[in-house]
């Protein structure tokens, strides 16, 4: 008859063979309660399910790409009118025209922006005719040609016979683009006008003359059809004096002429930008 002392001793060595067989069974040779048969199944169920749904993504995503065009977006009904864009890209600008440090910037922007512009760059594409949409057909993926936008056209805001842009004098320049939206033909006579919003007018000077967009410059083919095209421009000088010195000057421009919206009160840049300016001295 086993002691006492005895029965302790077996039920830990019972209680620890019990753990072990719930790892790994010697005698069904069973892990963690299943056999190598059953791991092998369920390894395999979830290999099959897993695939099944990397094909299924795959599917999708290779049939989604069938609908989609290369060169124009499928869906363009959010984007139907164009927003305004100034440059220098400064809604707040203020300077004092004595001080080229603090006109630096402004020149800089835009002489790193009309760089694209410069009749070196422009010689290589077409002189179109005025007032026409240049439309082009083509095959598909071919490159199609961009109209002649001279930096020189925009005169004294150039930055060729004035570098400082007008902003040395306190007569300074802004340069106002349409984004680009493919396909987009204009009805009308599209051009800028800007108005101080206060009661005396603020005298400005357009670039091109009347501040025109012309329809040549219409319509835009895409970035990967058209890569050497170039959003027209409309500079617009302020003709500052004295008066108009040390003033906070609340400018708005718009696009009028054309069926192109510029009042929509969701949206304060679509077909039009206003810019805050105050010029020191």
């Amino acid at each position: 008859m086993a002691s006492n002392e005895d029965k302790p001793a077996a039920k830990e060595d019972e209680n620890a063979g019990s753990w072990k067989d719930s790892i790994f069974n010697p005698r069904t040779g069973e892990f963690c309660g299943r056999t190598a048969k059953s791991w092998g199944l369920i390894l395999l169920f979830y290999l099959v399910f897993y695939a099944f749904l990397a094909g299924m993504f795959v599917l999708t995503i290779w049939v989604m790409l069938l609908t989609l065009d290369d060169y124009v977006p499928k869906y363009r009904d959010r984007v139907p009118h164009p927003g305004l864009v100034i440059r220098p890209k400064e809604l707040d600008m203020v300077f004092n025209r004595s001080q080229p440090l603090q006109c630096a910037p402004f020149v800089q922007s835009l002489e790193s922006f009309l760089k694209q512009y410069n009749d070196t760059e422009q010689e290589s594409n077409v002189a179109c005719v005025a007032g026409d949409y240049f439309e082009q057909e083509g095959k598909v993926g071919e490159q199609r040609k961009a109209c002649q936008f001279k930096r020189s056209d925009l005169s004294l805001c150039s930055g060729l016979s004035d570098s400082t842009f007008g902003y040395a004098e306190g007569r300074p320049c802004v340069l106002l683009k349409m984004n680009r939206i493919i396909g987009l033909k204009p009805r009308g006579d599209p051009y800028v006008n800007c108005t101080a919003k206060r009661d005396t007018p603020v005298q400005m000077q357009y670039f091109p003359s009347e501040g025109r967009f012309d329809k040549m410059y219409f319509p835009y083919y895409g970035n990967k059809l058209h890569e050497r095209y170039v959003q027209p421009l409309v500079a617009v000088k302020l003709l500052l004096n004295k008066d108009d010195y040390n003033t906070e000057l609340t400018i708005e421009c718009r696009i009028e002429g054309s069926d192109l919206r510029n009042n929509d009160d969701r949206d304060k840049f679509l077909g039009r930008v206003t810019f805050r300016i105050t010029v020191k001295e």
